[in-house]
Protein backbone atom coordinates (compact mmCIF):
# COMPACT_ATOMS: atom_id res chain seq x y z
CA UNK A 1 0.00 0.00 0.00
CA UNK A 2 2.60 2.38 0.61
CA UNK A 3 4.53 2.22 -2.66
CA UNK A 4 1.14 2.91 -4.28
CA UNK A 5 0.58 5.86 -2.19
CA UNK A 6 3.75 7.14 -3.80
CA UNK A 7 3.33 6.48 -6.90
CA UNK A 8 -0.11 8.18 -6.97
CA UNK A 9 0.89 11.20 -4.58
CA UNK A 10 3.97 11.74 -6.85
CA UNK A 11 1.67 11.10 -10.39
CA UNK A 12 -0.74 13.77 -8.82
CA UNK A 13 1.93 16.39 -8.48
CA UNK A 14 4.21 15.81 -11.69
CA UNK A 15 0.48 15.36 -13.28
CA UNK A 16 -0.16 19.41 -12.24
CA UNK A 17 3.33 20.21 -13.17
CA UNK A 18 2.99 19.44 -16.88
CA UNK A 19 -0.81 20.57 -17.04
CA UNK A 20 0.37 23.98 -16.08
CA UNK A 21 3.07 23.60 -18.10
CA UNK A 22 1.81 22.72 -21.46
CA UNK A 23 -1.81 24.60 -20.52
CA UNK A 24 -0.75 27.73 -18.99
CA UNK A 25 0.57 29.51 -21.98
CA UNK A 26 -2.46 28.99 -23.48
CA UNK A 27 -4.18 30.70 -20.74
CA UNK A 28 -1.52 32.77 -19.64
CA UNK A 29 -0.49 34.52 -22.92
CA UNK A 30 2.01 36.94 -21.68
CA UNK A 31 5.72 36.99 -23.65
CA UNK A 32 7.94 35.83 -20.58
CA UNK A 33 11.03 37.66 -22.29
CA UNK A 34 9.30 41.14 -22.84
CA UNK A 35 11.05 43.59 -20.74
CA UNK A 36 9.13 46.51 -19.14
CA UNK A 37 11.21 49.61 -16.75
CA UNK A 38 7.76 50.68 -15.66
CA UNK A 39 6.43 47.24 -14.21
CA UNK A 40 10.07 46.16 -12.65
CA UNK A 41 10.08 44.38 -9.04
CA UNK A 42 6.37 44.08 -8.83
CA UNK A 43 4.92 42.23 -6.08
CA UNK A 44 2.41 38.79 -6.79
CA UNK A 45 -0.95 40.57 -7.50
CA UNK A 46 -3.75 39.34 -9.19
CA UNK A 47 -2.06 41.13 -12.62
CA UNK A 48 1.04 39.72 -11.80
CA UNK A 49 0.48 36.19 -10.21
CA UNK A 50 4.30 35.62 -9.09
CA UNK A 51 4.98 39.28 -9.40
CA UNK A 52 7.91 40.58 -11.71
CA UNK A 53 11.85 40.92 -11.77
CA UNK A 54 13.60 43.49 -12.12
CA UNK A 55 13.73 43.99 -16.02
CA UNK A 56 9.57 43.60 -15.51
CA UNK A 57 9.42 40.59 -16.80
CA UNK A 58 6.53 38.80 -16.13
CA UNK A 59 7.59 35.52 -13.31
CA UNK A 60 4.77 33.18 -13.74
CA UNK A 61 5.07 33.66 -17.77
CA UNK A 62 8.58 32.75 -16.95
CA UNK A 63 8.37 29.99 -14.35
CA UNK A 64 5.63 28.58 -16.79
CA UNK A 65 8.42 28.58 -19.67
CA UNK A 66 10.94 26.86 -17.32
CA UNK A 67 9.14 24.11 -16.27
CA UNK A 68 8.87 23.41 -20.19
CA UNK A 69 12.72 23.15 -20.72
CA UNK A 70 13.29 21.41 -17.16
CA UNK A 71 11.09 18.73 -18.33
CA UNK A 72 12.53 18.77 -21.66
CA UNK A 73 16.08 18.44 -20.20
CA UNK A 74 15.02 15.62 -17.60
CA UNK A 75 12.49 13.11 -19.75
CA UNK A 76 15.37 13.62 -22.46
CA UNK A 77 18.85 13.09 -20.51
CA UNK A 78 16.63 10.14 -19.33
CA UNK A 79 15.48 8.52 -22.21
CA UNK A 80 18.81 8.87 -24.42
CA UNK A 81 21.32 7.65 -21.16
CA UNK A 82 18.62 4.84 -20.53
CA UNK A 83 19.19 3.76 -24.51
CA UNK A 84 22.68 4.41 -24.40
CA UNK A 85 23.65 2.66 -20.87
CA UNK A 86 21.25 -0.51 -21.42
CA UNK A 87 23.14 -1.25 -24.81
CA UNK A 88 26.11 -0.90 -23.14
CA UNK A 89 25.57 -2.45 -20.57
CA UNK A 90 24.60 -5.49 -22.59
CA UNK A 91 27.88 -6.19 -24.63
CA UNK A 92 29.49 -5.34 -21.20
CA UNK A 93 27.86 -7.76 -19.15
CA UNK A 94 28.01 -10.66 -21.48
CA UNK A 95 31.15 -10.63 -23.03
CA UNK A 96 33.76 -10.95 -20.80
CA UNK A 97 37.00 -9.64 -22.28
CA UNK A 98 34.99 -6.55 -23.49
CA UNK A 99 33.80 -5.83 -19.84
CA UNK A 100 37.57 -5.82 -18.81
CA UNK A 101 38.30 -2.85 -20.91
CA UNK A 102 34.39 -0.95 -20.39
CA UNK A 103 34.94 -1.16 -16.58
CA UNK A 104 38.12 0.47 -16.27
CA UNK A 105 36.64 3.46 -18.59
CA UNK A 106 33.57 3.42 -16.66
CA UNK A 107 36.00 3.96 -13.18
CA UNK A 108 37.47 7.10 -14.82
CA UNK A 109 33.96 8.30 -15.70
CA UNK A 110 32.05 7.72 -12.42
CA UNK A 111 35.52 9.27 -10.21
CA UNK A 112 34.15 12.74 -11.77
CA UNK A 113 30.93 14.20 -9.69
CA UNK A 114 28.12 14.09 -12.25
CA UNK A 115 27.88 17.89 -11.87
CA UNK A 116 31.33 18.34 -12.27
CA UNK A 117 31.63 16.81 -15.74
CA UNK A 118 28.73 18.54 -17.16
CA UNK A 119 30.46 21.72 -16.06
CA UNK A 120 33.40 20.57 -18.07
CA UNK A 121 31.45 19.52 -20.41
CA UNK A 122 29.76 22.88 -21.02
CA UNK A 123 32.99 24.81 -20.67
CA UNK A 124 33.85 22.72 -24.28
CA UNK A 125 30.20 24.02 -26.04
CA UNK A 126 28.12 26.70 -26.48
CA UNK A 127 24.84 27.24 -24.01
CA UNK A 128 22.28 25.96 -25.64
CA UNK A 129 19.72 23.58 -24.05
CA UNK A 130 20.64 20.43 -26.85
CA UNK A 131 24.41 20.97 -25.33
CA UNK A 132 22.98 20.70 -22.03
CA UNK A 133 21.20 17.26 -22.59
CA UNK A 134 24.09 16.04 -24.42
CA UNK A 135 26.77 16.80 -20.93
CA UNK A 136 24.33 15.16 -18.51
CA UNK A 137 23.39 12.34 -20.82
CA UNK A 138 27.00 11.66 -20.86
CA UNK A 139 27.27 12.30 -17.27
CA UNK A 140 24.88 9.65 -16.86
CA UNK A 141 25.62 6.85 -18.99
CA UNK A 142 28.16 5.60 -17.07
CA UNK A 143 25.94 4.92 -13.96
CA UNK A 144 23.18 3.51 -16.11
CA UNK A 145 25.88 1.00 -17.89
CA UNK A 146 27.28 0.44 -14.56
CA UNK A 147 23.62 -1.18 -13.31
CA UNK A 148 22.79 -3.23 -16.71
CA UNK A 149 26.00 -4.78 -16.58
CA UNK A 150 25.39 -5.87 -12.80
CA UNK A 151 22.25 -7.03 -13.55
CA UNK A 152 23.02 -8.72 -16.95
CA UNK A 153 26.16 -10.76 -15.01
CA UNK A 154 23.50 -12.43 -12.67
CA UNK A 155 21.43 -13.32 -15.53
CA UNK A 156 24.01 -14.71 -17.48
CA UNK A 157 24.41 -17.71 -14.86
CA UNK A 158 20.56 -18.23 -14.91
CA UNK A 159 19.42 -21.79 -16.48
CA UNK A 160 17.54 -20.27 -19.13
CA UNK A 161 19.98 -18.09 -20.38
CA UNK A 162 22.54 -20.91 -20.09
CA UNK A 163 19.66 -23.55 -22.18
CA UNK A 164 19.50 -20.67 -25.11
CA UNK A 165 23.51 -20.73 -25.52
CA UNK A 166 23.48 -24.34 -25.25
CA UNK A 167 20.72 -24.38 -27.76
CA UNK A 168 23.21 -22.24 -30.26
CA UNK A 169 20.66 -19.25 -30.39
CA UNK A 170 22.01 -16.17 -31.87
CA UNK A 171 23.52 -13.52 -29.28
CA UNK A 172 21.02 -11.07 -30.52
CA UNK A 173 18.50 -12.87 -29.36
CA UNK A 174 19.64 -13.88 -26.24
CA UNK A 175 20.57 -10.71 -25.41
CA UNK A 176 17.39 -8.59 -26.53
CA UNK A 177 14.86 -11.60 -26.01
CA UNK A 178 16.12 -13.42 -22.65
CA UNK A 179 17.69 -11.19 -20.63
CA UNK A 180 16.99 -7.43 -21.84
CA UNK A 181 13.34 -7.94 -20.48
CA UNK A 182 14.59 -9.13 -17.28
CA UNK A 183 16.37 -6.16 -16.63
CA UNK A 184 13.44 -3.01 -17.06
CA UNK A 185 12.50 -3.29 -13.72
CA UNK A 186 15.58 -2.04 -12.21
CA UNK A 187 15.81 0.65 -15.11
CA UNK A 188 12.65 2.15 -14.97
CA UNK A 189 13.46 3.09 -11.50
CA UNK A 190 17.05 3.55 -11.99
CA UNK A 191 15.14 6.39 -15.24
CA UNK A 192 12.68 8.37 -12.84
CA UNK A 193 15.88 9.13 -10.71
CA UNK A 194 17.78 10.23 -13.38
CA UNK A 195 15.33 12.59 -15.08
CA UNK A 196 14.81 14.19 -11.38
CA UNK A 197 18.87 14.07 -11.41
CA UNK A 198 18.93 16.11 -14.75
CA UNK A 199 16.93 18.20 -13.46
CA UNK A 200 18.32 19.36 -10.21
CA UNK A 201 22.03 19.65 -12.27
CA UNK A 202 20.22 21.36 -15.57
CA UNK A 203 18.74 24.14 -12.98
CA UNK A 204 22.90 24.27 -11.22
CA UNK A 205 24.17 24.45 -14.12
CA UNK A 206 22.14 27.81 -15.44
CA UNK A 207 22.53 29.40 -11.87
CA UNK A 208 25.95 29.25 -12.23
CA UNK A 209 25.40 30.79 -15.77
CA UNK A 210 27.03 27.37 -17.51
CA UNK A 211 23.69 25.53 -18.93
CA UNK A 212 20.79 27.43 -20.44
CA UNK A 213 21.46 30.59 -22.53
CA UNK A 214 19.68 33.49 -20.20
CA UNK A 215 17.30 34.61 -23.43
CA UNK A 216 15.98 31.62 -22.27
CA UNK A 217 13.98 31.25 -19.22
CA UNK A 218 15.01 28.25 -16.88
CA UNK A 219 14.18 27.59 -12.88
CA UNK A 220 18.10 27.77 -12.41
CA UNK A 221 18.38 31.22 -14.19
CA UNK A 222 15.17 32.35 -12.77
CA UNK A 223 16.61 32.08 -9.58
CA UNK A 224 19.93 33.44 -10.31
CA UNK A 225 18.64 36.66 -11.54
CA UNK A 226 16.46 37.05 -8.46
CA UNK A 227 19.56 35.81 -5.65
CA UNK A 228 20.69 40.15 -5.57
CA UNK A 229 16.90 40.91 -4.37
CA UNK A 230 15.82 37.97 -2.18
CA UNK A 231 16.27 39.65 0.88
CA UNK A 232 13.26 42.51 -0.20
CA UNK A 233 11.58 40.38 -3.10
CA UNK A 234 11.72 36.87 -2.02
CA UNK A 235 8.88 36.09 -4.81
CA UNK A 236 11.74 36.18 -7.23
CA UNK A 237 13.44 32.90 -5.92
CA UNK A 238 10.52 31.67 -3.87
CA UNK A 239 8.19 30.57 -6.89
CA UNK A 240 10.71 29.21 -9.06
CA UNK A 241 12.72 26.83 -6.31
CA UNK A 242 9.05 25.52 -5.18
CA UNK A 243 8.11 24.20 -8.18
CA UNK A 244 11.44 22.81 -9.09
CA UNK A 245 11.16 21.06 -5.82
CA UNK A 246 7.99 20.21 -6.17
CA UNK A 247 8.86 18.17 -9.65
CA UNK A 248 11.91 16.73 -8.15
CA UNK A 249 10.09 15.71 -5.05
CA UNK A 250 7.00 13.85 -7.23
CA UNK A 251 9.75 12.17 -9.40
CA UNK A 252 11.34 10.24 -6.56
CA UNK A 253 7.67 9.47 -5.01
CA UNK A 254 6.98 7.94 -8.48
CA UNK A 255 10.81 6.43 -7.96
CA UNK A 256 10.21 5.35 -4.69
CA UNK A 257 6.90 3.14 -5.19
CA UNK A 258 7.92 1.84 -8.28
CA UNK A 259 11.57 0.66 -6.86
CA UNK A 260 9.34 -0.98 -3.92
CA UNK A 261 6.33 -2.23 -6.15
CA UNK A 262 8.97 -4.54 -8.62
CA UNK A 263 11.42 -5.15 -5.96
CA UNK A 264 10.47 -9.09 -5.25
CA UNK A 265 11.76 -8.78 -2.06
CA UNK A 266 9.15 -6.00 -0.78
CA UNK A 267 6.21 -8.14 -2.52
CA UNK A 268 6.96 -10.31 -0.35
CA UNK A 269 6.57 -8.23 2.71
CA UNK A 270 3.76 -6.66 1.71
Amino acid sequence: MHQNLSVVVGGILLLSVILIALVGPIIYTVDPNAISPLRRLKPPSSLYWFGTDALGRDLFARVIAGGRVSLLVGVSVSVLSLACGILLGLVSGFFRSVDAIMSRVLEAFMAIPAVLLAIALMALTTASVGNVIIALTISEIPRVTRLMRSVVFTLRGQPFVEAAIASGAPIHHILFRHILPNTLAPLIVQGTFICGSAIIVESILSFIGAGTPSSIPTWGNIIADGRTFFQIYPHMIFFPAVFLSITVLSINLIGDGLRDYLDPRMSRNI
